[in-house]
């Protein structure tokens, strides 16, 4: 895997460093990373999301859950390579969010900038900041929590 001097992650890359696979990837490409610190990454958002099926005919809508595991899945990308070396055998796991709020609704054809600003960590749980914009302007926001734990394959 290659990382630009710009920090640039492309969307092969990014399978190997999350287990998600569609229709689950939310993060296109990583614009920006500086580890320990912040990252900047998009989601395009197509009609052709199978999510918009249901939610909502006539009125397609990025559901708010999918665009907080947007910023989440950014988070753990921003955290494996703040991390690389411990990142062998181990999974990254949401384990909360607090204070969200969603702003704006999100439609087929938006562009979803995903901004996750490193808090602090702790052994193996860390804190992140995240914003998700439109234009320029926030869409929804939270602070996020997670751990870094042993990857059992379940037999």
């Amino acid at each position: 895997m290659s990382t630009s001097s710009n920090g640039r992650i492309t969307s092969r890359d990014i399978q190997e460093l999350l287990p998600h696979r569609y229709p689950f990837l939310l993060v296109d490409i990583v614009l920006e990373l500086e580890p320990f610190k912040y990252l900047r990454a998009l989601k395009n958002v197509s009609i052709n999301e199978p999510f918009f099926q249901g939610h909502f005919p006539g009125y397609p809508v990025m559901p708010g859950v999918l665009i907080l595991e947007s910023l989440a899945q950014a988070g753990g990308i921003l955290v494996v390579k703040s991390i690389p070396a411990q990142k062998q055998d181990k999974i990254f796991l949401f384990t909360g969010v607090d204070k969200v709020r969603f702003r704006k609704p999100v439609f087929p054809g938006d562009q979803l900038h995903l901004h996750i600003v490193y808090e602090r960590h702790r052994l193996n749980l860390w804190r992140m900041n995240g914003q998700a914009l439109v234009n320029d302007k926030v869409v929804a926001e939270g602070v996020f929590s997670a751990t870094i734990v042993n990857r059992e394959d379940s037999k």
